[in-house]
């Protein structure tokens, strides 16, 4: 059966012509009633263009509209009474009405079945009925050319509102596919930052560690092999989270770059402390208030701000600087302090973050920031140095 309704669908017209071929079959009974001479010849003409009507329909259905409105008139003229044939006009009615065609066609389609009836009453009465019944038989036979109109208009309205609704989901699947892209795009931006911020921050570590094995390697051999065991450890860390990354931004999938550490969150920051102080940078770390877990995204934010203030004191606070961090979990969130009494490094290498002018620093830090709803402060501290405090709240603001 659904082949069969397909077929149908793909030859329109070869189906209206099987109905024009029925009838004009069925007329034809009727054409053999009329008497032989001029208006037999009409008939038959009548018939085979209103066939003509139902064959062409949906291939030219202004056409075959005005083609049945001039039959309708040459068989008034003629005075050839209703028959068979005439019900190709409710069809074309029907079609011109449920067609995306000019509304002139519609229009004049309502016009003309509301008028067919009453026209037809007139030239052709019906014998034996008193006036009340003919007007009640003339309103009873406008019924059906009305309601051939009214359903083909609600199927053009039905359609036109499925096509709107068809063009809106195409419209709202383009959104977002190009909405996902964004994200992906500012996810892998996110990554690249983080991967940034672990080779900016290992890597330094390494490098104090090696100058400070090269010092001492002579006369203090147990401290430069104490070096060299964090430069080893310090490189095994910044490869594993390179590692997890790289493989983020080659699949845009994390289960599928493979068995990578976790992110880094706030139990972590005092490691990172104890790392940073092995490198020669004297750091205060105090937790006040009760710890408790936080939401990730916070977590992080919180790692990769110290992490990136940490670094900026060891490459520019100067020779004897020393830093303190503080951690205070509030009801509602977490605040974080990170300063230091360097000598008050530009703040400049702060907003290009470094020196080198590749970083993120402070745009980076406030990136972060706003992604969780938080607030960042940071500037120079008075008398020297330079101060960051952020404010994390536990869920974002709306």
């Amino acid at each position: 059966m659904q082949r069969l309704y397909d077929f149908l669908r793909r030859h329109p017209t070869g189906v209206d012509s099987f109905w024009a071929l029925m009838l004009f079959g069925f007329s034809v009974l009727w054409v053999a009633s009329v008497p032989n001479g001029p208006d037999g010849l009409v008939a038959a003409a009548v018939v085979l263009l209103f066939g003509l009507v139902v064959a062409l329909r949906r291939r030219l259905p202004e056409t075959m509209l005005l083609l049945t409105a001039a039959v309708g008139v040459v068989q008034l003229l003629v005075g050839l009474p209703p028959n068979p044939a005439d019900f190709a006009m409710l069809v074309i009615i029907y079609t011109v009405a449920a067609h995306d065609g000019p509304r002139w066609a519609s229009r004049f389609a309502l016009v003309g079945g509301a008028c067919a009836a009453t026209i037809s009453q007139l030239r052709w009465p019906v014998e034996g009925v008193s006036t009340t019944g003919q007007v009640f038989f003339t309103i009873v036979m406008s019924v059906p050319f009305v309601l051939a109109w009214v359903l083909g208009d609600s199927m053009r309205t039905r359609r036109a509102y499925l096509a709107q609704l068809e063009e809106r989901a195409d419209r709202l699947e383009r959104e977002r596919e190009a909405q996902a892209k964004v994200a992906v795009a500012a996810e892998r931006a996110r990554i690249a930052r983080e991967l940034h911020d672990v080779v900016a921050h290992n890597v330094s570590v390494m490098v104090v560690q090696a100058d400070g094995a090269a010092y001492v390697l002579d006369s203090s051999p147990d401290q430069a092999r104490q070096a060299l065991e964090t430069i080893s450890s310090t490189g095994r860390q910044a490869l594993a989270e390179m590692r997890r990354l790289l493989g983020i931004l080659r699949t845009g999938e994390p289960e599928e770059a493979g068995e990578y550490v976790p992110q880094p969150d706030v139990q972590q920051i005092e490691d990172l402390v104890e790392q940073v102080r092995t490198a020669g940078l004297p750091v205060d770390f105090r937790v006040e208030g009760t710890p408790r877990r936080l939401p990730s995204g916070v977590e992080l934010t919180a790692y990769r701000i110290v992490q990136e203030a940490l670094t900026n004191t060891r490459k520019h606070g100067g020779p004897d600087v020393g830093a303190c961090v503080r951690l205070t979990y509030f009801d509602d969130g977490l605040g974080l302090l990170v300063e230091d009494d360097g000598r008050g490094a530009a703040h400049e290498m702060y907003v290009d973050g470094g020196a080198d002018g590749r970083g993120h620093g402070l745009i980076g830090m406030r990136e972060r920031v706003g992604m969780v709803g938080g607030t960042l402060d940071a500037g120079p501290r008075p008398g020297g140095g330079f101060r960051i405090s952020a404010l994390l709240p536990l869920r974002p603001a709306h």
